[in-house]
């Protein structure tokens, strides 16, 4: 092995730790303490920025719509509860981990499955997208170099996120769990510690109560006033990204794992709910602004006044002079707005996986890396964030556009798909208890259908102008590729399933070794090529130079060898198309005959040697490949150099071969 493979092979086996027996992957499954920060972090960290998002919009309008927001978050939670309890049906009728995609395509057809997958692979993107740059932003609030350089650090971010999840969903999970459980626990203390204020009329005032807003339009009427709430609640339905993410990764769940990952829903919809109308609660009594422009709408702010996140407002307000706390809210807020990305990171692969498996992403897509994470698709999800982080230049006003659309289609097909689920099921069942069952869950089925498909038409036309219709290209455009990719495996797989096999059966062997000169590779080359007693055997070469041609033929003609050379001219010196056109013209003469081309091929040790070496040989094969009737064989001379890599390989676990069982078995010695 050389120097650079040995180096990257440590570096890889540094970061993601030694690969995994195929057997161990009981051992990888998640505990519901674990699942949940695993699952939950984008939905918890949605709860971030949700509230902030609604007072945010309202504040167009001026002071006195805040008086809607407690409204418009009640909105939201009841969608949340609907959505939840929806979910909790979905996991146990589709407990194999496909989610909404298995739900539409099983009752709605291929298409619209399709069309929930690429909805939700975009999703999954921008949400690492999104999350990566809000925590760049609030850590860029109090450390200008952050600030000055947000897309570094996102794409740092992002790269140190995709390595954590490849060591394994349950390591990643376990250190997750930490920020996660420290961001709900913090806020939720903050919550009772207001409340207990408020109770005993102790006066909780944010920094920002004072001043007065400069409202776009104060005398909004209306259809217009009705589209305010809109846009607010659009913003607000921002909590309910990552819900869906329970349903497609079940499998990650220990057993039983419908039972576990419907509990790990409600928790996750239950933690959500509160923090969601807690935080919006306790703004409106602390009086909290926010706008989008302080410096030009909040009128009384000082000069160079740096405006706080709600959050932070919030534990300001709360806990006064006790600064610990508000630096473990601030801290906790920070980490799981980064960390929201890591549901992503859950979901996607696990999809990738399941899409792949139904042919409509390459394959290579539902195979496990040496960790048994999901590896491709892991690498696949960071580098598209990656491109949309770079491309928007880290910008969260201009991403989050782009947002919830994907999560809202998928929700809308998946209770579509789950009301025909219960309908088809209740016409075979007899079972009274059973029919009960089912009558029940397809009525919540139904009431989720009506609640996202108005949340979707709402997105839709509050959101596109100002950037969904970016989000909405892209879903086109996968389920376009995704269709294409299906055709083209279909297409494969209609052929070699054929029966018909009009190929006649060969009569003979003719056997071609290529020479250029006479030495050791090509003596071992003749001789393997004779091993397998080929009914005509030769030798040809190809004359690019008339003095090299004469001594080589000189040579064979003095040496011991009996196989006939065959010298094949070349007028311009070319190597390929004189032995392509030979081989042709063999076939045509005896087309019952199978010819194969011995081709004498150096092992080298050194990545430069390969350049100066089996050029010829590479492009050979190349064209050989396609030529029907005709097998190509590499006859591998190993040059003095491949020692090192000889020896190394000796104790070497090849990248996949844990996929294939074929790993180091030291642990069963």
């Amino acid at each position: 092995m050389s120097t650079l493979s040995t180096v990257s092979v440590a570096t890889k086996r540094l970061l993601l730790g030694r690969p995994f027996r195929s057997d161990k992957l009981g051992h990888t499954l998640l505990p519901k303490r674990i699942a949940l920060p695993v699952f939950a972090s984008d939905a918890m960290s949605s709860v971030a920025y949700a509230p902030q998002e609604i007072f945010l919009v309202l504040s167009v309008a001026g002071l006195s719509a805040f008086v809607y927001a407690p409204w418009v978050a009640v909105a939201v939670a009841l969608v949340m509860v609907v959505v939840v309890a929806s979910y909790r049906q979905n996991v146990h009728a589709y407990p194999s981990g496909g989610g909404d995609y298995e739900v539409a395509t099983v009752n709605l057809g291929p298409n619209a499955g399709l069309t929930v997958g690429s909805a939700l692979l975009v999703d999954y993107v921008l949400t690492v997208a999104v999350s990566i740059s809000s925590a760049m932003e609030n850590i860029g609030s109090t450390s200008s170099l952050v600030h000055d350089n947000k897309v570094f650090f996102s794409v740092l971010a992002i790269a140190l996120l995709a390595a954590v999840n490849l060591r394994g969903i349950k390591e990643s999970g376990a250190l997750l769990a930490i920020p996660t459980y420290l961001f709900i626990v913090s806020v939720a203390v903050m919550l009772i510690w207001g409340a207990i204020d408020v109770v005993l009329n102790r006066p909780i005032e944010a920094e920002s109560a004072g001043f007065e807003l400069r409202a776009e339009d104060s005398h909004l009427v209306g259809l217009a006033f009705v589209f305010l709430l809109a846009r607010s609640f659009s913003s607000g339905c921002a909590a309910l990204t990552g819900v869906e993410a329970i349903s497609n990764g079940v499998p990650a769940f220990r057993k039983p794992k419908s039972r576990n990952a419907a509990t790990t829903l409600l928790l996750l919809g239950g933690f959500s709910i509160v923090l969601l109308l807690g935080l919006v609660l306790m703004a409106q009594e602390a009086g909290v602004k926010y706008v989008a422009d302080p410096a030009k709408d909040l009128i009384g702010a000082p000069d160079g006044y740096q405006q706080k996140s709600m959050i932070a407002q919030l534990a300001h307000a709360i806990f006064g002079g006790f600064t610990p706390a508000f630096y473990v809210v601030a801290v906790a807020t920070a980490l799981i707005l980064m960390l929201a990305a890591n549901t992503a990171f859950n979901g996607f692969p696990v999809l990738g996986s399941v899409l792949a498996q139904d042919r409509y992403l390459p394959r290579q897509m539902h195979t496990r890396g040496d960790r048994l994470a999901f590896s491709n698709g892991i690498v696949f999800l960071a580098v598209a964030a990656i491109i949309f982080v770079v491309a928007f230049g880290a910008e969260v006003t201009a991403l989050i556009q782009l947002y919830i659309v994907g999560v809202f289609v998928s929700f809308t097909l998946s209770q579509t798909g789950m009301v025909r689920h219960w309908t088809r099921h209740l016409r075979t069942e007899t079972d009274p208890r059973a029919r009960k069952r089912m009558y029940r869950s397809r009525i919540i089925n139904a009431i989720g259908l009506v609640m996202t498909a108005t949340v979707l038409v709402i997105v839709l036309i509050t959101k596109f102008a100002a950037g969904a219709w970016i989000a909405i290209v892209a879903m086109v455009i996968l389920f376009v590729i995704m269709k294409l990719i299906h055709h083209h495996y279909a297409t494969v797989q209609i052929e070699l399933d054929s029966t018909e096999d009009d190929e006649v059966l060969p009569s003979r062997t003719h056997s071609v070794v290529l020479v250029s000169t006479l030495h050791l590779a090509t003596k071992r080359a003749i001789r393997y090529a004779r091993a397998t007693r080929p009914d005509t055997l030769e030798a040809i070469t190809v004359n690019v130079d008339d003095r090299d041609t004469r001594k080589l033929v000189s040579q064979w003609e003095a040496s011991d060898i009996t196989v006939p050379l065959k010298v094949i001219a070349s007028p311009y010196r070319e190597i390929t198309r004189p032995v392509i056109d030979y081989v042709r013209r063999v076939r045509r003469e005896s087309p019952r005959d199978v010819i194969t081309v011995f081709i004498p091929e150096y092992v080298v040790g050194h990545w430069w040697e390969q350049i100066l070496h089996n050029q010829s040989a590479l492009r050979l094969k190349g064209r050989l490949l396609f030529e029907p009737g005709v097998m190509v064989t590499s006859v591998p001379w190993q040059l003095t150099s491949s020692d090192r890599r000889k020896n190394h390989d000796a104790v070497y676990t090849a990248p996949g071969d844990v996929r294939r069982a074929l790993g180091d078995t030291s642990d069963n010695r």
